[in-house]
């Protein structure tokens, strides 16, 4: 590979023989902060960064068999020009992912630098490196392969050149499977190797034609971070004078943020790997404050961000912020849990800024991690705002123009007022499409979203169960319960296509849904437009099926009653009461009394003892009615007296023309009589007496009870649900009506609709944060849904949602997850982080362990935190 550079050139050059010829592995940030502070004059070699990915290019001789046993440790490094996604405009990264390849002069010089930043400036004459950092050093053998044709090399480590220990400790560095890791190269030898290959230092071993042994000297890169007596205000000097090299000088207002709970541990070497494993105290009920702490003081743009000099953009113009003091005690907080050999940080400064300016959080009561993410998340925006005056800009409807032309107009408008680094690393879009149900106008609007909020599939939708009762006398189909579910802010028509299925309705029948109480129907549920939020779980319904044929005839609904004796002021008395479920029949070739019994009985066929009976006895009623007159009688709505009305003398049924409540006796129909009914009439109510005669012969208990639309077992144990995290995505992009508290209003009506409204994602960011909401707030309760969630780990592929993403693939890691155990009233919160690999952390407060990859899924997990995975092309 060419050296395109002067600088690269000159770093191609091999040291004199005079010098320390060995190439030293250090943590690029411990090499930059010594780089940095050098004189303007000093010459500062340029580095060359190296990006890694997966070892499917590696060519070495043992490829074959390397990739059978899996034994040794293999990636490959390709040049920055080659990669399109490293640190850009030369960012250097500092979250334990980003290495430094020096000479031995230079670890020489940073390490002076390290020990006594004050006297940096001096001579390094007489200065050497101690037995304590001569014993943090530890050789590390690699095998390189050049390959030209790509223009990188592949790297194996293998078990048989190293010991065991230091084998271990280079597969927790070089881990490159979930996340990518950039070297750079200041010592030249890495780029002497890949521009001249014939050419091979004396202090190199050609191993083969296609292999050379190289020996790297790490630092800094220990196992463990020790604590050393005598220099307790190095550490200071990490976190206070990091400070002020960003800015020069500190103010007096800013001073107790940089500077208080400084951590008094030395800056000793310690494994890049363990930084930022620092536990955070538990202030009381601070647990939900620390989950969420962890989770973004461990997303990685944003350490390196906060690590870097982020005081310069503090916007303390900005109404909307908070005069940079929220991004302030974040950062001086996130720099401690990263320092090396730090114990569990105190969060207090953090909590009392956090209380002055989001007094919902002040106290030690328990609260949400996601509110105190979402806050945050504004906070910090607000306060590290690049833009320092926001224009005023109208907002134009799209009038028929490219969805993409339009986005990327809103995109652009919210970019003018917002510019920061949560907005280049945590902000996406969303198209918004409103229909109002009336006009049919369609509204499109692209908004900017922080965070997903997913709703849960059993959030979403609502379970009712309905009584569907046939009209045609078919025993099998007479009288059963169905269960459907539903979108919870549904319309009535939802309702009936989903029972139309469950109940195979023909495509020659309709369904009539009413409400019963107190065993008459109180309305009749028929505008397909109407909220299922008007039906409450407590409701009895009843969905009775008709013949489209007969769909103009009038409706008669009979109401049973049957004799009872009830105790009033301690005297037994006879009362009429209502019974069973109300009959709905189509008034179809009914002309008289004796063809409304018929019709009647026909219903209740499937229920009889003896049909034959109870048509005797409506015969024997017809003899007795004959010389009957017609009659009017009220009575009391609890009910008829047996002093006003007479009983079935005959032990038959009587029919009466009544009301639609069934609390009056207008007139009594007469079996061999014509039937008085009005041609406008379209619907009929038929008052039924029962004797208790007949009420012997049917099985009426059958028809006596109605299932609620939805009891709850408060106290029984539900099973466990499973839902993947797809399914809540796509609950979440489905479209639907919006509730009766979010009617929106149609400039087409110039009224409030209740219009349909429907999400697509249409850009997403390099970091997403995806909300479950597992929270139920409702007027009399307030509930957690314990369902397990199945999320992906290693691959969540969005490709497929994304509704303008020209063939671009979206796969994300997890990284972190924020827990809550417990219920409503309490609980706890923790967090899980990913480290590399398949190692994984739990943040429990102030203690910190491992934890298998297989206990990341739970039915805890309510914040899940992503990284987009970008492509390194070969």
């Amino acid at each position: 590979m060419d050296c395109a550079s002067e600088d690269c050139s000159d770093n191609s050059q091999q040291p004199d023989s005079h010098k320390d010829q060995r190439v030293y592995f250090v943590p690029h940030r411990w090499w930059k902060d010594a780089q940095d502070s050098m004189p303007a004059d000093f010459d500062k070699k340029k580095g060359i960064v190296f990006a890694s990915f997966p070892s499917s290019s590696y060519a070495g001789p043992m490829k074959i068999i390397n990739n059978i046993f899996n034994s040794d440790l293999v990636f490959s490094l390709r040049r920055e020009e080659d990669s399109q996604h490293i640190h850009e405009n030369g960012e250097v990264g500092v979250s334990g992912r980003d290495f430094a390849l020096v000479s031995g002069d230079m670890w020489l010089q940073a390490l002076k630098w390290h020990s006594d930043s004050k006297n940096v400036m001096k001579d390094d004459k007489g200065f050497s490196a101690t037995d304590s950092d001569m014993s943090d050093v530890y050789p590390l053998q690699l095998r390189l392969s050049v390959q030209r044709e790509t223009n990188s090399f592949g790297v194996r480590i293998s078990k048989k050149d190293n010991a065991v220990e230091l084998f271990k400790r280079a597969c927790k560095m070089f881990s490159v499977d979930s996340e990518m890791l950039c070297i750079w190269d200041y010592s030249g030898q890495i780029t002497f190797l890949m521009n001249d290959k014939n050419q091979v230092p004396v202090d190199r071993q050609r191993q083969s034609d296609q292999e050379i042994f190289l020996e790297l000297q790490v630092y800094g890169l220990s196992d463990s971070i020790r604590c050393r007596e005598g220099k307790k205000d190095e550490m200071a000097n990490f976190s206070g004078s990091a400070s002020l090299k960003m800015n020069g000088t500190i103010d007096s207002a800013n001073s107790d943020c940089m500077h208080a709970n400084s951590l008094t541990f030395s800056l000793g070497p310690g494994e890049a790997g363990s930084l930022g494993l620092t536990g955070l105290q538990n202030l009381g009920n601070t647990c939900f404050m620390n989950s969420s702490l962890q989770c973004l003081a461990h997303t990685p743009k944003l350490v390196d961000y906060f690590l870097e000099d982020y005081i310069r953009e503090i916007n303390h113009d900005n109404p909307l912020g908070m005069n940079g003091e929220i991004a302030l005690a974040f950062g001086d907080l996130l720099r401690k849990l990263w320092a090396p050999g730090a114990s569990p940080v105190a969060p207090r400064i953090f909590k009392s800024k956090l209380a002055r300016f989001a007094p919902q959080f002040s106290g030690f009561n328990q609260h949400d991690s996601q509110e105190l993410l979402a806050f945050l998340l504004d906070g910090l925006h607000e306060d590290l705002n690049r833009v320092k005056c926001k224009p005023y800009i109208e907002v134009k409807d799209g009038d028929g123009r490219p969805d993409k032309e339009v986005a990327d107009e809103y995109w652009h408008n919210h970019l003018a007022r917002n510019d920061s680094v949560i907005v280049d690393v945590c902000q996406g879009q969303y198209k918004s499409t409103l229909v109002c149900p009336v006009c049919r106008k369609v509204s499109v609007t692209f908004d900017p979203f922080m965070y997903l909020s997913l709703p849960l599939p059993s959030t979403t939708m609502r379970t009712m169960t309905i009584t569907v009762v046939s009209g045609s006398g078919n025993e099998m189909s007479q009288l059963l319960p169905y269960t459907i579910s539903v979108p919870k802010n549904g319309r009535f028509e939802d309702l009936t296509c989903a029972l139309s299925i469950v109940c195979s309705l023909g495509a020659d029948e309709t369904l009539l849904v009413a409400e019963v109480y107190n065993n008459c129907i109180i309305r009749f549920l028929e505008d397909p437009t109407d909220s299922l939020s008007l039906i409450r779980d407590a409701d009895k319904l009843v969905a009775y099926r008709f013949l489209k044929y007969n769909a103009d005839a009038p409706l008669v609904v009979f109401i049973n009653q049957r004799m009872e004796e009830q105790y009033v002021y301690g005297k037994l008395t006879p009362n009429w009461k209502a019974f069973g479920i109300p009959v709905v029949a189509r008034l179809c070739n009914v002309t008289n009394g004796s063809d409304l019994c018929n019709l009647y009985l026909k219903w209740f066929h499937p229920f009889q003892k003896s049909i034959e009976e109870a048509l005797e006895n409506c015969v024997m009623s017809k003899k007795t009615e004959e010389v009957a007159e017609m009659e009017e009688v009220t009575t009391s709505s609890l009910g008829l007296n047996v002093n006003e009305l007479d009983t079935p003398s005959d032990g038959g049924m009587e029919f009466y023309i009544t009301d639609e409540k069934g609390t009056i006796k207008n007139s009594k129909i007469l079996m061999n009589k014509p039937l008085a009914i009005n041609g406008e009439l379209r619907l009929l109510h038929v008052l039924v007496c029962w004797s208790e005669k007949q009420i012997k012969k049917y099985d009426t208990q059958l028809s006596s009870s109605l299932p609620e639309v939805f009891k709850s077992g408060f106290l029984a144990k539900r099973s466990q649900e499973s839902v993947s995290l797809y399914k809540c995505l796509e609950a979440f992009l489905q479209e639907e009506p919006l509730g009766p508290e979010d009617m929106w209003y149609c400039p087409g009506c110039k009224k409030h609709r209740q219009a349909s409204k429907k999400l697509d994602l249409w850009r997403l960011p390099e970091i997403l944060v995806i909300h479950l909401k597992r929270f139920q707030y409702s007027r009399y309760l307030k509930n957690k849904l314990e369902t397990y969630v199945d999320f992906p780990v290693d691959n969540l592929d969005l490709s497929a949602y994304i509704s303008h993403g020209n063939g671009e693939s979206f796969h994300y890691t997890l990284y972190a997850v924020s827990n809550h155990y417990g219920s409503m009233g309490g609980g706890h919160y923790t967090a899980f982080v990913h480290r590399g690999g398949d190692q994984w952390y739990d943040f429990d407060d102030s203690h910190v362990h491992p934890i298998s990859k297989e206990k990341i899924k739970s039915s805890a997990a309510y914040v899940l935190f992503y990284r987009r995975n970008f492509e390194v092309f070969t």
